[in-house]
Order: structure tokens, then sequence, then C-alpha cells
């Protein structure tokens, strides 16, 4: 599980824009607080690879698909604490009950620095959750 502005980092399989080759079907890690986006450290290595080649051979788009199997995301949906599909809505509200579990024990161990982070994660998850809803009702 990665970390990120004092609490855990969302799974999604995303495209990825690298030294100016476009890589689709990357497992990636985002932060949906400060938009940190990283490679899942577990193909940092294969995607590294797959970036040279293609820049050798001149390539702009490749994908990982073929290194990258149904069963390999499955392991990862596991190993995160949300996984983003289609369902946005729900990996936030997923991300507020880790983030007030956190916030519990931020204030046992009274870790004010703490606090503070997962205080502020909330308000931009909350404002978050609230746009969609917004967004889910506009579109009805």
């Amino acid at each position: 599980m990665s970390f990120c502005c004092g609490a855990s980092m969302i799974g999604v399989v995303g495209t990825w824009n690298h030294q100016y080759v476009k890589v689709h079907h990357v497992p990636l890690l985002c932060c949906p607080v400060c938009q940190n986006v990283i490679v899942h450290p577990a193909v940092k290595e294969e995607f590294d690879l797959v970036v040279e080649y293609a820049q050798e051979d001149q390539v702009k788009e490749i994908t990982l698909r073929e290194s990258v199997t149904p069963e390999m995301i499955d392991e990862w949906k596991e190993i995160c604490v949300s996984f983003q599909d289609d369902d946005s809505e729900r990996v936030i509200r997923e991300q507020i009950d880790h983030s007030l579990d956190l916030l519990s024990i931020a204030k046992q161990l009274e870790d004010q620095s703490w606090e503070e982070d997962l205080k502020n994660r909330l308000r931009v998850l909350s404002l978050r959750l609230r746009k969609l809803e917004e967004n889910k009702e506009s579109s009805k």
C-alpha cells in the first residue's frame, strides 16, 4: 500500500505520458487530494523498459496490455485500499472512511501534524464528493 498526504493512494489502470511516449493500460497509484500519480512499483521496471524500447523504435504510443494480466490487476486491487473503477463516488467514500479511522488514531496519539494533514485530506475529499453528487443530480 502506498501513502501520500497522510493516507492511502488509489489504484487505477490508465494512460501515462512519459518521455514523449503515451503508454496505455498502466497500473498507477494516485492521490485523490494532491493529484500525485506514480507508476505502480510492481510494474515500474517493465514500464521503463517498454518506454525505452518505444523511444529506440521512435514509437509515440504503446500499451502494457500484453505485460499486465487480469490476475496481476486482481492482485493489485487486493494490495490497494481503494481501486478506482467506474464508481468514483464509492472510492471517495472509502477514502473518507479510511481518513476518519486514521484521524481517530492520530487524535489518540496526540499527533497534531498528522491530524491537520488528515483534516485537510477530509476537506478535499468532501469537496470532491459534493461535486460528484451535484454532477449526478444535474445529469438526471
